[in-house]
């Protein structure tokens, strides 16, 4: 596609913000456009806009808007009538996989108030895409549907960078980066980091008081607080060895694509997108779900072979170059506004 072309498109973002990922994805996308010249903004919606549409005001899109692009949870009354619609799935909470992890009054929402509002969305959508395979496999089962798109997550690999470092810390220095609740597989970091020992140690993107909900604090484990700023994030990931990321469910996580950027093997788990990110054994280990003794003997076995940290160190980084940057998975969403385009 020309640069002619992508200079008549004009990409509109009404979104909700919610303080998630999605809300990082939207900001990364609309940046990443403008750099590539093409003319995207976005409109921030109050939150209550998710569960209380009728409260908020519909926002009129830019006179230079040619597509839309939302949220699928966006409710059918900010999506206006008369343009194109692309849909992103960030996640499908419908997916079986998800019910362990939601409480009553969440299944509710998802299944009478979400699922409704992502069935109209995806009707009305001239494209919908979703952030990884699993992501979209599981949503086409949910909707009948076979016309999801999977475009990857991505990341700045310029920004996202390693240090350049031939030894692990002494003690190996082990990172969660993330909301540690249960989902994210953070009830099994103190018994994880317990049986790894005096060796070990993690840095955690959290209060103490969150982590201590599932049991006392052993301590090699650091909270480091909530994280807000991006330099300051960076820097966790080039100052640490590994990512221990025991996750059980993920749509597609930025966490995971920031470390590999930042040459961090990561010590995941075998479940859901994780395959899709980490090559088994090369980029870092995936371990059997829920197993703790896993997830210690694969840190204790990077911590023991400082050969096999550093080529991990370095394929990390190559896979997130190869696979996960920008330039590549931009031209995806760029392929798809101008068939939109040329088709309107």
């Amino acid at each position: 596609m020309g640069q002619a072309d992508i200079k008549r498109m004009g990409i509109w973002f009404p979104t909700v913000r919610a303080g998630t990922g999605a809300d990082v994805f939207t900001l990364r996308l609309v940046s990443a456009l403008q750099q590539r010249g093409c003319r995207a903004e976005i409109t921030w919606l109050p939150h209550r806009a998710e569960y209380a549409p009728w409260s908020v005001s519909p926002p009129s899109p830019p006179p230079w808007a040619t597509i839309v692009h939302i949220n699928s949870w966006l409710h059918n009354r900010f999506i206006p009538p008369n343009l194109p619609v692309v849909v992103t799935l960030h996640s499908c909470v419908h997916d079986p996989a998800f019910m362990p992890y939601k409480n009553l009054p969440r299944r509710l929402y998802h299944r009478l108030w979400v699922k409704h509002c992502e069935a109209r969305s995806m009707a009305r959508a001239d494209a919908t895409t979703a952030v990884s395979r699993y992501t979209a496999q599981r949503a086409m089962e949910a909707f009948g549907r076979t016309d999801i798109i999977p475009i990857h997550n991505w990341i700045d690999t310029n920004r996202f960078s390693p240090l350049e470092r031939q030894k692990p810390h002494h003690p190996f220095r082990l990172l969660f980066v993330g909301k540690p609740s249960k989902r994210k597989g953070a009830d099994l970091l103190p018994e994880i980091m317990r049986k790894l020992g005096p060796d070990f140690e993690l840095r955690f993107t959290g209060t103490e008081e969150e982590l201590s909900v599932y049991g006392a604090i052993p301590p090699n484990i650091i909270p480091l607080g909530r994280i807000h700023n991006e330099d300051v994030l960076i820097e966790a990931y080039r100052t640490s060895d590994a990512l221990l990321f025991p996750t059980r469910l993920e749509g597609m996580s930025l966490v995971t694509l920031e470390a590999h950027s930042c040459g961090l093997p990561i010590i995941g788990t075998y479940a859901s997108s994780m395959p899709e990110v980490v090559e088994d054994g090369k980029t870092g280990h995936l371990c059997i779900k829920d197993k703790v003794s896993s997830f210690v003997e694969a840190a204790a076995a990077l911590k023991n072979n400082s050969n096999i940290w550093i080529e991990m160190k370095d394929a990390a980084r190559n896979r997130a170059l190869k696979f996960f940057n920008a330039k590549n998975i931009i031209s995806s969403y760029l392929d798809i506004y101008a068939r939109i385009f040329q088709e309107n």
